[in-house]
């Protein structure tokens, strides 16, 4: 009789690890599947806004900017531009609870697409062959990293604290060198920048893993998988923003 007890529990326990390890699954492809949407609209827009934004000679040549493009890059309503897509982040954090998830759903690719006007400045700044070439870099160190942080026996949970004031100076420095404008202070927190989104990509890889709970509704799930995917994909950006300044080639 504890023979067959003790089968049937095995048998059991490896029929919920196989619900779990497939219900897992789908919640992580829907969860970078928001994120990969999200990264377009953001590559989308930024396009979109940067061609309505100049005037270019026979060559391709930057000769000048239409009256669009002095709104968005010459006018205080930049500042606006600039800081939309971070009040978007605090609003989604904040009233997650409360939105239905086609609601979220909705306001992460808003908030994706304020993001691509917040950074199309970049196509005047830097080659569009280099902006490429920094996306494909970004691309594949995310996807190595976000894989290690999926597959790891480690807890990586310790990291957390470490990453968080990483973040919190970039945050204070970017903000502070906006008004600056210190190549140097540049240079310091885009090679900071570079390690702590590193880390963070494999650490909230592991964390979104870990809120994962086979006895979460619909409802619950698709939040869980909205709030993920808003989480890696300021790692992919942010990352993707501070290999631009350290691999990217000025027009210039």
């Amino acid at each position: 009789m504890a023979e067959l007890d003790r089968r049937y529990e095995q048998t059991v326990g490896r029929a919920d690890a196989g619900v779990i390890d497939e219900g897992l699954r789908s919640y992580m492809l829907r969860v970078y599947n928001y994120m990969a949407s999200g990264v377009a609209i953001t590559g989308v827009v930024a396009y979109v806004v940067y061609a309505m934004s100049v005037v270019t000679g026979a060559d391709g040549s930057i000769t000048g900017l239409t009256s669009f493009g002095n709104v968005m890059f010459n006018s205080g309503f930049k500042w606006v531009v600039i800081f939309a897509p971070l009040a978007m982040v605090f609003f989604i954090s904040f009233r997650i609870q409360t939105l239905s998830v086609s609601t979220a759903q909705t306001l992460f690719w808003l908030f994706s697409a304020l993001m691509g006007a917040s950074i199309a400045s970049i196509f005047l700044v830097f080659t569009g062959a280099s902006i490429a070439r920094v996306f494909f870099i970004t691309a594949a160190a995310f996807g190595a990293l976000s894989l290690w942080g999926y597959t790891t026996k480690k807890d990586i949970s310790g990291w957390g604290s470490f990453l968080f004031m990483g973040l919190i100076g970039i945050i204070l420095a970017s903000i502070v060198n906006l008004f600056l404008g210190s190549t140097a202070l540049q240079f310091a927190v885009s090679v900071i920048g570079v390690l702590v989104f590193a880390g963070l990509t494999a650490y909230d890889t592991q964390q979104i893993k870990e809120m994962y709970s086979v006895n979460d509704d619909g409802s619950v799930a698709g939040k869980k998988a909205v709030m993920g995917a808003l989480r890696l994909y300021l790692d992919f950006i942010n990352l993707f923003m501070m290999l631009l300044q350290l691999l990217g080639q000025n027009r210039n």
